[in-house]
Formats: structure tokens, C-alpha cells, sequence
């Protein structure tokens, strides 16, 4: 719990950070780029994690990451580079930035899209072993797979959103509701399986960029609160699509899980659209 308390802080003011190093029109590209170290870290992490534990000892692996924190600190204080601190208004005036109702509205479309993510994430490994038949020491690297799917639809997501913000968000989410409806039928196939993984967590992870922007764009006033807002947001969608994945499982079926992504995911969708459309008539 106390190292989940520095997840949101972290990434949030990280995202305004890398936005404030470049140019309006590439805001998005460059919290793809800071989010790729998370996606590449899961990648290396996850089976670097597994040899270090199975050879050395959890604990071993609990230390690994202190001094893998020490080293990112260093090269925070020596790369990253001093960026001049507006003043910040104050708290009242930055939560009252933060419960504007669009910006809740987006907030919600996040959590919703992470509800549908974790709903199947959650369960990959028992849908994988029970249903596909694969082994259970093939899990890790598909899983490893799965992290190559969403780096290279990270930095893919943010130089989308950078030309089309809402329409590259829209089109991301529908993706993700057509390769989780097929997931329901792919399942049962192992290459086909494995090869709908690569692209779900391409298309799922693509949209983030781009949603975090929209998010931080609605607060301007308060960019580093909503940022963070939208990472604990975001969180909260994990444990939802976590607890709708059990509930599932136990009253449906573990093979439901795929298209009751879906429906999560479309329900994302269906607000983002309708936003959409109230902005561009009243545009």
C-alpha cells in the first residue's frame, strides 16, 4: 500500500513534466514516452523479477528494486532538466479545476476503459492454462509478449493523439471492443489467442497518451492534480475490472470475461462519443 501511494503522485507529475519539456503539438508523444519506461520495465521486469527470486530469494527481488529506485533518482537529479514552477493557485481553487464535469466525464471514460482492461488482464493466466491449454511456464512469456503489444502502441497512441486527440481516442476505444469481442472466440485457438494478446494490449495501452492529454488539457489551471486524478482514476477502473472478472467467473463463466470487457470498454466509448458530439455542435 505505501509503494501503490507513489504510483499515481509519480506518473502524474511525470506526464506534466514531459509535456512542459516540448511543444504543445507533441504533448502526447512525450507522455508516451515517459509512460514507455513503465511498459518496457513490465517487459524486462517480469521475467527479471521471476530468475532473481527463483536464484536469490524473494527478498532478493524486493532489494533489487530499492537500488533500481536509488539508481532513477540519480538520473532524475542529474537528466532531468529544472523547469520553471508556476504559481500554484490554491487547493480550492485547484479542486474546483478538478470537478468540472467534463473533466469528471473523461475521468470516468478511464476508469471504464481500465475496468474493461483488467477485467480479462486480471485472469489471463487461468484463461490462458484452462481454456487455450497452454503450460503454465508459457504464461510469462506470453505475458512478455503482451508488454511488447503495449510499448509499441504507447509511443504509436501518442503520436496518434498528437494529430487527432479525439478521434485517435474514439477509434482506439472501438478497436479495443472489436479485438476484445473476438478474444471471446480466439481463445480457444493458441496462435490465434496469443496473436489477439499482441494487439489487445497494443490497441488497450494506445489510448492512454492521448486520454491523459485530454485530461490535463480540461485543467489547465490545475494540470499536475488532474494528471495524477487520472492515474488514481485509472486505478480505481483496475480494481473494478478486477472484481467484475471474480464476479464473472463465478456467477457466468471464465469464458465471458473477453466480451464483458468488451461491454466495459464500449460503454467508454459510447460516452466518449457523445461527448464528442455535444463539443463539436456547440463548437
Amino acid at each position: 500500500m505505501l509503494t501503490a501511494l507513489t504510483h499515481g503522485t509519480f506518473f502524474g507529475v511525470g506526464a506534466v513534466v514531459a509535456s512542459n519539456l516540448v511543444p504543445p503539438h507533441k504533448r502526447a508523444s512525450a507522455v508516451s514516452i515517459m509512460m514507455a519506461g513503465l511498459t518496457i520495465a513490465n517487459i524486462i521486469g517480469v521475467p527479471l523479477g521471476t530468475f532473481i527470486g527463483q536464484h536469490m530469494g524473494w527478498r532478493s527481488s524486493f532489494g533489487s528494486i530499492a537500488i533500481m529506485g536509488i539508481i532513477a533518482l540519480i538520473g532524475i537529479l542529474i537528466f532531468v532538466p529544472q523547469t520553471r514552477q508556476e504559481k500554484a493557485g490554491s487547493m480550492i481553487g485547484q479542486i474546483t479545476a478538478l470537478v468540472k464535469p467534463k473533466l469528471l466525464l473523461y475521468l470516468l471514460i478511464g476508469a471504464l476503459g481500465n475496468a474493461g482492461l483488467f477485467t480479462v488482464f486480471t485472469y489471463i493466466a487461468p484463461l490462458l492454462i484452462k481454456v487455450t491449454g497452454f503450460a503454465e511456464y508459457h504464461v510469462t512469456w506470453i505475458l512478455v509478449l503482451f508488454g511488447c503489444g503495449v510499448t509499441i502502441g504507447n509511443i504509436v497512441g501518442g503520436k496518434l493523439a498528437d494529430w487527432k486527440l479525439m478521434p485517435s481516442i474514439l477509434g482506439l476505444y472501438f478497436a479495443v471492443c472489436i479485438i476484445l469481442t473476438l478474444f471471446t472466440f480466439t481463445i480457444y485457438s493458441p496462435i490465434a489467442a496469443v496473436v489477439t494478446i499482441f494487439l489487445w494490449g497494443a490497441a488497450s495501452f494506445a489510448v492512454f497518451p492521448g486520454l491523459q492529454g485530454r485530461v490535463m488539457n480540461l485543467a489547465e489551471s490545475a494540470p499536475a492534480l488532474a494528471s495524477t486524478s487520472s492515474h488514481s482514476a485509472g486505478n480505481l477502473g483496475n480494481a473494478a475490472g478486477a472484481f467484475i472478472g471474480g464476479w464473472v467467473i463465478t456467477n457466468l463463466a471464465i469464458t465471458s470475461l473477453p466480451w464483458v470487457g468488451a461491454v466495459l470498454v464500449g460503454l467508454a466509448l459510447l460516452l466518449g462519443i457523445a461527448s464528442y458530439m455535444v463539443e463539436r455542435k456547440f463548437a
